[in-house]
């Protein structure tokens, strides 16, 4: 059992007889009565989100989840195709079931993949990854002062928020907790 305390983003608990994969959460203390959490949960079966307030001093069930390095091999359509690095087993998974973390994967990466009684329901990924930038606006010269920042694409296709002077080509760390620019790599 965990309290409301010892919540973190990307935990999977168990609600209600469901798998719930912490999207969000946010403390909310108002002038009277006790503290609450607002959280915003993920079905880990179903992939739908739901917002759920709850009382400071609850405590959930954490799921129990089983994790094995696999390797993401390549991109079949709306199906991602992965190989167990010790058993060299291969297996698919959708799309839906891994949410944002298809920002991130590239050709060749090792993750971990999660799974809750045999079945997968998803991958971990590292807290950061580096991207090649496949395409960026030119920027802007004497346009420094304030830490300008302008829009680049990277090689699986998220946008993010980058320095003036990063350009097509260049590799970049993006952490993939926040889809934030971290630094050049």
């Amino acid at each position: 059992m965990i309290s409301t305390g010892e919540i973190k983003r990307g935990m999977t608990i168990e609600l209600d007889g469901n798998l719930y994969q912490i999207v969000e959460f946010q403390h909310i203390k108002l002038g009277r009565g006790s503290a609450q959490m607002r959280m915003k949960l993920r079905n880990v079966r179903k992939g739908d989100l739901i917002e759920k307030t709850f009382q400071a001093g609850d405590r959930f069930q954490r799921a129990r989840l089983d994790h094995r390095n696999v390797q993401f091999m390549y991109r079949d359509g709306t199906h991602y195709h992965f190989m167990d690095t010790t058993t060299y087993d291969q297996l698919a998974l959708d799309e839906e079931m891994l949410a944002d973390s298809v920002n991130y994967l590239t050709d060749g990466m090792t993750v971990l993949l999660s799974e809750y009684e045999g079945s997968p329901i998803g991958v971990e990924l590292p807290a950061s990854v580096v991207l090649k930038v496949t395409d960026t606006d030119l920027g802007l010269k004497g346009d420094t002062a304030t830490g300008a920042t302008k829009p680049a694409t990277v090689e699986t296709g998220l946008r993010v928020n980058v320095p003036l002077f990063v350009e097509r080509g260049d590799k970049i760390k993006v952490d993939t907790r926040t889809g934030e620019y971290l630094e050049r790599a």
